[in-house]
């Protein structure tokens, strides 16, 4: 009988338990890890956060109060610049309105009489003119400003409409014409406030003179 040689190999060798501990012990020691460092950037972030939302208080808190200090800045400014409006405006009248009456006499009004005119409805005042000039046939409501402006024009028209209104009302029937004044009077208004049919005053040395009209102007009547 023939004998036959058979090699028996070694079987591989197995994970051991204490492999497979050792194994899990590294693993929740890394977890352990992973999670101290993780907490770690968890605090680190909460601190800046909160560090960032202190910054934006404080500073919210310097933004309200440069927005306070500006508002009362603004206001004491708003306060001097119409306060120095008002007393140029007083300056505007006195200058412009001396005399104003004078003016028109080599226009063939020849008016007698001047005075500063407010329209009262009850204890509510409508409008105010800065000068009234008037004769037995015309009245003529004259506004007078230091700089005048096409707002300023319109405004005196809606004016000139309401004293027509108020002398209908108690019949006294003289024809109205309108004039503006400035002490500043720009080519641009001066020529809107004539398209308009209104006499313009403007300054003249230390006085004031009826600016030149086009051949073509017609005084505007209400």
């Amino acid at each position: 009988m023939e004998s036959t040689n058979v090699q028996l190999r070694e079987p591989p060798r197995g994970v051991t338990f204490e492999d497979a501990w050792a194994s899990i012990q590294e693993t929740a020691r890394q977890l352990k890890e992973t999670d101290r460092q993780l907490k770690e950037m968890g605090a680190e972030t909460d601190r800046r956060i909160a560090e960032a939302a202190r910054q934006i208080a404080e500073t919210s808190k310097e933004i309200k109060k440069l927005q306070e200090e500006t508002s009362r800045e603004v206001e004491k400014l708003s306060k001097n610049v119409g306060g120095i409006n008002n007393s140029l405006g007083r300056w505007a009248e006195e200058i412009i309105s001396a005399n104003l009456w004078e003016k028109f006499n080599e226009l063939g009004y020849a008016f007698t009489r001047g005075v500063k005119y407010k329209y009262l409805r009850g204890r509510r005042a409508i409008c105010e003119v800065d000068a009234l000039l008037e004769n037995g046939d015309y009245v003529m409501p004259v506004e007078i400003k230091s700089v005048l402006s096409k707002r300023d024009v319109n405004e005196h028209l809606k004016r000139i409409g309401k004293v027509r209104e108020e002398l209908d009302g108690i019949g006294d029937h003289r024809k109205l014409v309108g004039a503006v004044a400035g002490m500043v009077v720009e080519d641009g208004v001066r020529r809107y406030a004539q398209d308009k049919g209104l006499y313009v005053l403007v300054q003249s040395g230390e006085s004031v003179k009826i600016a030149e009209m086009e051949e073509t102007f017609q005084a505007r009547e209400w």
